[in-house]
């Protein structure tokens, strides 16, 4: 784990004592009355370096997960958590997936 994260990613800023992951960390950063529409590169651009927790063992800098993110911006806060959860699984992020990882081919 990189140890040149902007905050301790197991602190209160970060994922508050690995309390709070992925979806809920990159969640907070963003205020869904004032944040929207929201373009991708610009949320990047701020928070890119910022350290998400995958799981008990996993960190990611939130600009990793981005890389799979499709959309260029978003008209509201679900459609950010349907890219960023469509990017999380395109980038293997989540080793959980419902219907398995290729769910054309295998099941979970």
């Amino acid at each position: 784990m990189s140890s040149n994260w902007p905050v301790d990613p197991d602190g209160e800023e970060g994922s508050e004592g690995m309390r709070k992951y992925d979806m809920r960390i990159i969640a907070d950063k963003v205020d869904e009355g004032e944040d929207f529409p929201m373009n991708r590169d610009e949320f990047v651009a701020e928070y890119g370096d910022y350290p998400i927790r995958i799981n008990h063992e996993k960190v990611v800098a939130l600009s990793e997960i981005f890389e799979y993110v499709e959309p260029e911006e978003f008209e509201t806060m679900v459609d950010m958590h349907k890219a960023v959860g469509a990017a999380m699984r395109a980038g293997d992020f989540w080793e959980y997936h419902p219907q398995g990882a290729d769910p054309e081919n295998k099941h979970a």
